[in-house]
Formats: structure tokens, sequence, C-alpha cells
């Protein structure tokens, strides 16, 4: 199944993607846009380019597992998203994905300009490498 990871941010989205086989996530891009309107029109495009057959949002609790408003604006760009594309959209716990993609880009040594345009994409690819982590193991096919 083709799965497309969203890492949703106010001025950032990352976007990650798996092939049929669900073996690898691979950054596509980030979506640079503040309008949060235009943000799921620009995601909904993706992945209708990306032949998305599920989109996994990242949907980031609170470190105590509570959720705040943050989590309710993932879930609602989540709910804007499926009803745009009629795809199926799952939120996944996100907790620590844009720390540990600030540690993977440290061990690359990727700075500066470039370090801000790559962060959210990587953090889509973990996000997306945790659901299908889950999904392998949990036996999970839909």
């Amino acid at each position: 199944m083709i799965i497309m990871s969203v890492d949703f941010g106010d001025a950032r989205t990352g976007i990650a993607v798996c092939g049929k086989s669900e073996m690898i996530a691979s950054p596509v891009t980030v979506i640079a846009e503040k309008d949060f309107d235009k943000c799921i029109e620009k995601t909904a495009a993706l992945a209708k380019e990306q032949r998305a057959e599920k989109i996994v949002v990242g949907y980031p609790k609170n470190m105590n597992g509570t959720i705040g408003e943050r989590c309710e604006k993932c879930t609602l760009f989540a709910q804007k998203i499926e009803e745009m594309t009629g795809i199926p959209t799952k939120l996944w716990d996100e907790r620590c994905t844009t720390v540990s993609a600030h540690n993977y880009l440290n061990v690359t040594n990727t700075r500066g300009k470039k370090r801000k345009n790559v962060v959210d994409a990587v953090a889509a690819v973990i996000i997306l490498e945790s659901y299908l982590e889950y999904r392998k193991n949990s036996g999970e096919t839909d």
C-alpha cells in the first residue's frame, strides 16, 4: 500500500511516502505554507500525485499522553484532508519526532538553512517509519 505521512506545522509541513512494499519511507518535500486551507490543498494535491492509498498525520500528544491545542489542529487537518481526497487518514503519535529529526541531522552535520528546509520532511519519515513498523508487527493490512 502506498502510504503518505504528514508532519503538519504552522509554517512548514513535511511529507514522506513509502511504496507498495512498505519497506522504505522516503522524504518527498516540505510545504512552506502558513495558510491552513492552502496547506490542506497542497497536501491533498501531493497525496493524489503520489497515488497515496492511506495518509498518516502526525498527532503531537503531550509527553504525559494528554491532548492539547496542537492535537486538535492536527485532527482538523486530517479530517479535511480525508474529506478533500477520499483517502483514509489516520492520526499517529509523533511525540519526539522533531527532536529525533534534529538528532539525525546532527549526525549528518546538516546545518543552517539546509537543516531548516529538511527537518520537517525527516520528521515525516520518522512518523512513517514508526507507523510501518506498527503495521508489520501488528499484522494491520488496511
